[in-house]
């Protein structure tokens, strides 16, 4: 009998690697082209959007890549249970099938593989790109960006907050039939992706387990959260390529980022030196000494808070006991109190450049995690999300045209909470490598108020089932 292939084509992480990198090259170069095809394409396209969605098409639907996958031993192990995968299942499909299939969850795992490249990325790079933006962050630059920096993020997780209701409610009535989960259910499993949008991992854990949401459902709200949050990820970086339009549009005044990008720019080139192989290395060990210190303190400080869980629990403060909260914050204070030494000129030796190019592969990382084939595959809650996302997107630009506040701060403030830390730098250092600390101090204060927020959010929801 002919199985159908579960794994992607290149399972080697050395390959996989490789091949992220070479889609890295060909984007760096293409862009560096000052006529030509290249040159009209990169006026409207960002390089840093290429870098995103190439990975994800070499994920679906050209089954290059992936970001996890069960092996093909699996079949086997299920025609001696007298079992048959259904064709063209995704990974959670097949977990779905195999839950409820009674298939003890060790043996699910022991057929599940994955690519570690996000997470060394994720754990690795983006510390040590937090530590080396942060070198030469100018404070006073940023406190001058003022209180719409911050109106905006309020302002972002508001629109996430009445953004779910509202979708559940115009789902619901207009199109009841398109969601199939029992609508007691649906807002629960709809509460993790408001503690994913204004929190992050932690946040959607905890709602979890606030909610009691089955595995099975919980499954489903992920890959909705990560698809409709990568897609806007996706529209925010083509948007940093016409920003000039859209504050002009807005009304904005851009001039305290201005200033704060030519400040840097400026401290930039009055610190340039030749990167010798001694000064590199030394760039390399400040960033990464900084990186282990930061997982030192993340494991010395999750372990002693787990121990005062229901306290943390009672204040809904579950992302203190994330090691990756930890972990961005530790990096992030570790690099700006650098920054108030002689280690801040090590931004003339190319610090925020290596900072950029650790941050371009997190964001190959990040693409290859997305399947855009997915989508049809849960249209009725792809619906609810597109739409949560649409009432998120107009309460920020409607908030920022009065307060004429720059698109720097609504793409920033809305990645703070949708991305979290993993991608608000990102953002950040898209509009210019001097801003990426602003959307990392931004993802941190999403993470302190995620819970809270989701809790009202699925509350709302729950007032609108039916």
């Amino acid at each position: 009998m002919v199985y159908e292939n579960l794994e992607p084509l290149f399972k080697n992480d050395a390959i996989v690697f490789g091949l992220l990198m070479a889609i890295l090259a060909f984007v760096f170069y293409t862009s560096s082209l000052k006529e030509g095809f290249w040159a009209k394409f990169y006026t409207y396209i960002p390089g840093i959007l290429l870098a995103y969605f190439l990975p994800a098409l070499l994920n679906w639907p050209l089954g290059l890549i992936a970001p996890e996958w069960y092996s093909n031993s699996l079949h086997l192990f299920l025609s001696e249970q007298d079992l048959q995968l259904p064709p063209n299942l995704n990974f959670s499909e097949i977990t779905e099938f195999l839950v409820s299939n009674g298939i003890p969850e060790k043996a699910i795992k022991s057929f599940q593989q994955s690519s570690h490249l996000y997470f060394v990325a994720s754990r690795y790079l983006l510390p040590a790109s937090l530590i080396l933006f942060s070198l030469s962050i100018d404070i006073k630059g940023i406190i001058k960006l003022g209180p719409k920096a911050l109106i905006m993020f309020f302002t972002a997780t508001l629109g996430i907050i009445l953004g779910g209701p509202i979708a559940l409610y115009l789902t619901s009535g207009i199109l009841p039939d398109l969601i199939k989960t029992d609508p007691s259910e649906i807002w629960k499993g709809l509460s993790t992706i408001a503690g994913s949008w204004i929190g992050g991992g932690a946040n959607q854990t905890a709602m979890k387990e606030i909610y009691e949401v089955n595995d099975s459902l919980f499954g489903t709200m992920i890959v909705v959260d990560v698809i409709v949050a990568n897609i806007w990820m996706g529209l925010i970086l083509y948007g940093t390529n016409i920003s000039g339009k859209i504050d002009k549009w807005l009304k904005a005044d851009t001039s305290a980022i201005e200033d704060l990008k030519k400040r840097v720019s400026d401290y930039r080139a009055s610190v340039e030196r030749i990167p010798t192989k001694a000064l590199t290395i030394l760039l390399m060990a400040t960033a990464f000494v900084g990186v282990a210190f930061s997982h030192l303190g993340a494991e010395l400080i999750v372990p002693i808070l787990k121990n005062h869980d229901e306290f943390i629990k009672n204040w809904k403060l579950d992302s203190l006991q994330s090691g990756f909260f930890w972990l961005v914050l530790i990096a992030t204070i570790y690099g700006i109190a650098l920054s108030f030494t002689k280690a801040r000129t090590l931004e003339g030796v190319g610090a925020s450049r290596w900072g950029s190019i650790f941050i371009f592969i997190l964001v190959t990382t990040i693409g290859m995690k997305m399947n855009l084939g997915e989508v049809m595959d849960n249209l009725g809650l792809f619906l609810v999300g597109i739409i949560w996302m649409a009432v998120h997107v107009i309460i920020l630009l409607i908030v920022a045209k009065i307060i004429k506040a720059p698109f720097f701060f609504v793409a920033v403030g809305s990645q703070a909470n949708v991305g979290g830390a993993a991608s608000a730098p990102v953002v950040a250092s898209a509009f210019d490598d001097s801003l990426a600390t602003v959307g990392v101090l931004m993802a941190v204060l999403g993470y302190g108020i995620g819970t809270v927020g989701a809790l009202i959010c699925a509350q709302l929801m729950a007032l609108v089932s039916f």
